[in-house]
């Protein structure tokens, strides 16, 4: 009986990965056709079934942008870069759609480990990391069984450091996935929705206006009250704005 449900669970997801080509195929036409709202249906019909990818985001995040729709369209490639942080066509898309926001926050100064993580740790996601600490445990165990059952010397040395190297690797690799994965799930960021938001110094409607964002800009969500949400931007300022005018950049 639970061999014949996985044969069903496996067939399901086989048809839905199918069906999820055929509408992103159908979806990608509408783009080209320039009917971007039907093609933005087709591609949220795709979300829906949980098939979801880097590109699809991304195509996403084109098919707002054409219609100028400047949060959805950076949410979305927002959501491709998360997903596959190599994506270069998104990151150029995202930039170009940053340009449309109204407000010109500039970042604080970053660390040197800042710096590398941004520049270089960054550029992959978790589950790459992941992967190379299992390559790097596998090669470095390859390599010590060698080292013990090779009998001449200098093969032995070689072995001996190389396998070391491997080693030293996996536990780089490790720290790095292990760093990477927790800021993706404790970090929550979203994008501002609302055309015009006033950001306040207390969860209260009646409280102090502190700045204004408008749509488009991003946000680092630090804490939720009711229907509130306290956030940071990069330049350090924090506040608290409706949850309603604001939507947070979903981790995977």
């Amino acid at each position: 009986m639970r061999n014949i449900i996985l044969l069903l669970v496996f067939i399901s997801n086989i048809v839905s990965a199918q069906n999820a080509d055929a509408l992103f195929a159908d979806a990608n036409n509408l783009y080209k056709e320039g009917k971007y709202e039907e093609a933005i249906t087709l591609y949220k019909q795709i979300e829906n079934t949980k098939e979801v990818s880097s590109e699809l985001y991304y195509n996403l995040g084109n098919a707002y942008y054409k219609l100028n729709k400047v949060a959805p369209s950076i949410y979305n490639y927002e959501k491709a870069l998360i997903l596959n942080p190599l994506n270069e066509d998104a990151k150029n898309n995202l930039i170009i759609a940053q340009k449309l926001t109204l407000d010109r926050i500039e970042g604080l100064p970053k660390t040197l480990f800042q710096k590398l993580n941004t520049n270089f740790l960054e550029k992959l996601h978790y589950n790459t990391w992941g992967y190379l600490a299992v390559g790097f445990s596998i090669l470095g165990s390859i390599l010590f069984l060698a080292f013990y059952l090779s009998f001449n010397s200098t093969k032995k040395r070689v072995f001996f450091v190389t396998s070391i190297f491997s080693f030293l690797a996996l536990i780089f690799t490790l720290v790095v996935a292990y760093q990477q994965y927790n800021s993706a799930t404790n970090k929550k960021e979203a994008i501002v929705f609302a055309t015009e938001v006033n950001v306040k110094n207390a969860p209260t409607t009646n409280s102090d206006e502190v700045f204004t964002l408008h749509e488009g800009t991003k946000v680092l969500v630090l804490d939720t009250v009711d229907n509130w949400k306290k956030i940071k931007l990069i330049d350090g300022k924090i506040g608290w704005l409706e949850t309603n005018t604001i939507q947070v950049i979903q981790n995977f």
